[in-house]
């Protein structure tokens, strides 16, 4: 997954005013942000495993449990890293919160504010 470090990208739930509160909050803090919608968001295992290093979390961390298709078809269920990585990526609606990305390091923004924690991380000069 190619990624540079003076931009952004977020993975969110457009639909969702705390999920625009954080690409507003990024908005605000560097010149360059690219947003996708968690429809969007990578097809590939390939670079779901990129993020998932990078995030340094179990894909199962970023599901919805409360999402009624996770409450019939996977709550239970025990599978292997590539199995989760297949469910994230054919139901990518069950992502709980945005997911932000700028260079290598990956955050789940589970607060508008949590955006910060990424910036801190990377100074670079805007």
């Amino acid at each position: 997954m190619k990624t540079n470090s003076r931009e952004i990208l977020i993975y969110y739930n457009p639909e969702s005013s705390a999920d625009r509160k954080t690409v507003a909050h990024a908005q605000g803090l560097v010149s360059y942000v690219r947003t996708f919608s968690f429809a969007q968001a990578p097809s590939n295992g390939t670079s779901w495993q990129q993020i998932l290093e990078w995030l340094n979390l179990h894909p199962r961390v970023l599901l919805n449990k409360a999402h009624p298709y996770y409450q019939s078809n996977i709550r239970g269920r025990d599978f292997d890293q590539d199995c989760w990585v297949k469910v994230l990526q054919k139901n990518p609606e069950l992502i709980k919160y945005p997911i932000a990305i700028r260079g290598r390091k990956a955050i789940i923004c589970q607060t508008a504010t949590d955006i910060y924690k990424l910036t801190l991380a990377n100074p670079v000069a805007e």
